[in-house]
């Protein structure tokens, strides 16, 4: 079930031909696995994420997450993450920066990510 959802993800990311493809690594370890990249796209802005996720009562967890989507000039436009430093927020640890904002979110897919991102630069 591990290798076939980093596999997904993969395969996600791969049939994006809008993307540049700068860093990709993925680990299987049994019952953890990770995936972590940078993507490039066409108006110089990158997406950097991360994911270590395990399979626990036979469903995914996102042990940690992050996905850190940037302007060419390096200027935060969002991040999703589960880092435990916003106790406030209803839905803890899972939060989404956009600029210097804080929201409360769900844990995304990456898939999802990518289609925010589209609407942002593709408007």
């Amino acid at each position: 079930m591990l290798k076939k959802y980093l596999l997904r993800l993969h395969k996600t990311i791969l049939s994006r031909h809008d993307i540049e493809l700068e860093t990709l690594i993925y680990d299987d370890l049994g019952q953890r696995g990770s995936i972590e990249g940078l993507l490039k796209f066409y108006d110089g802005s990158k997406l950097d994420f991360d994911e270590t996720v395990t399979f626990q009562n036979q469903r995914l967890v996102k042990l940690r997450y992050a996905y850190h989507y940037q302007n060419e000039a390096g200027v935060l436009i969002f991040r999703y993450d589960n880092a435990p430093h916003h106790p406030q927020i209803s839905t803890f640890p899972h939060h989404k920066h956009v600029g210097a904002m804080v929201e409360a979110a769900t844990p995304p897919d990456l898939a999802d990510v990518l289609q925010e991102i589209a609407k942002i630069i593709y408007p």
